[in-house]
């Protein structure tokens, strides 16, 4: 026997509390895991980009195909401004205010909607000079070569076609005729021509830039933010410009900006790589915005207090997530 007394008495080791499973919620372990796979997904993608990007021959400007730094910045500040809102709709839902939280959950979903408003503008500013991501929709060709001087014939022919056979035309109808007939006559015969005679001589070749600049000038070749010198050569000596030009773009009109029912054929080395792979990102990025909105839909029927946090909490790191993807999106896009 011992003779301290301590050591008379049972021994007793370390005490350990079991813990059953991950000392997180199942919601925020399923979000996790669920987010893990977004990030393999998104990786991905970023990783094709820049393989593409920066293995491609010619990659156009960011002017070149109608894309704003100032609006990929205000996207960029909005969100921001969201992955703000949402957290402090959860602190306020675990004090338990129920009413405050949801104010701040509809501010989320505003700033939500604001940032697919400024994209769907800029869809629609794409759109409007003809930039798709795939055939048939799309009229972008990599060079001005004799394809291109063909499809610009071909759209040409058409309207000519559509114009001739409209009965009873109207003086404006008579100036889109003879304003087809010059652009046929100035550039595309012209270009045509040296080509046929001497297919090895520059000429045909600076012909053919010269047409392609007059219809699509892009601002990476242009010193000042103007209508294309060839452009205006050729619209001077008509008058629909008055009324079919639209409001100051911000960029080098040509002739598809000052008649945009000519919709002729464009040339961006390198455009429909971009365009495919701009619509691509963007758009899954806009994607996971929708659902994200309809997340905040549903949350909004609910009463958002204490009970509520842990989902005001997984459907905020859902939200941050896709925040996160678009500060990367927005300097690949707009910066680069």
């Amino acid at each position: 026997m011992s003779d301290n007394p301590k050591d008379d008495g049972p021994s007793h080791g370390p005490n350990f509390d079991y813990q059953p499973a991950l000392p997180i919620s199942n919601g925020k372990t399923f979000m996790w895991l669920f987010l893990s796979t977004e990030i393999m997904f998104f990786a991905a993608l970023f990783g094709t980009y820049l393989v593409l990007r920066f293995g491609a021959i010619s990659w156009p400007s960011t002017h070149d195909v109608h894309l704003a730094e100032i609006w990929g910045a205000t996207n960029t500040f909005v969100l921001i401004c969201s992955s703000v809102t949402i957290v402090l709709a959860l602190e306020a839902a675990k004090k338990n205010n129920a009413s405050l939280a949801k104010s701040w959950m509809i501010l989320t979903t505003l700033l939500g909607v604001v940032f697919l408003g400024i994209k769907m503008y800029e869809y629609k500013a794409k759109f409007s000079h003809s930039l798709y991501p795939q055939y048939p929709h799309s009229q972008i060709y990599e060079k001005a070569d004799v394809y291109y001087s063909q499809a610009v014939r071909k759209r040409l022919a058409v309207l000519k076609a559509e114009l001739e056979n409209t009965t009873d035309r109207t003086e404006a109808q008579n100036e889109q005729l003879t304003l087809v007939d010059s652009i046929s006559l100035d550039y595309v015969v012209p270009a045509e021509k040296a080509i046929r005679e001497d297919p090895a001589s520059p000429a045909g070749r600076i012909l053919l830039l010269e047409m392609a600049d007059a219809i699509y000038p892009r601002a990476s070749v242009h010193d000042q933010h103007k209508r294309s010198t060839h452009a205006a050569a050729l619209s001077s000596n008509f008058h629909l410009a008055s009324t079919s030009t639209p409001a100051a773009t911000g960029h080098v009109q040509g002739l598809n900006d000052l008649y945009p029912w000519l919709k002729l054929p464009i040339m961006i080395p390198g455009g429909n790589m971009w365009v495919s792979t701009y619509f691509l990102l963007t758009g899954f990025h806009a994607l996971h915005v929708i659902i994200g909105l309809i997340a905040f839909a549903i949350m909004l029927t609910k009463t958002l207090g204490t009970s509520n946090a842990g989902l005001i909490e997984n459907v905020g790191l859902y939200w941050h997530f896709v925040d996160l993807v678009w500060i990367f999106l927005f300097p690949l896009l707009y910066l680069f």
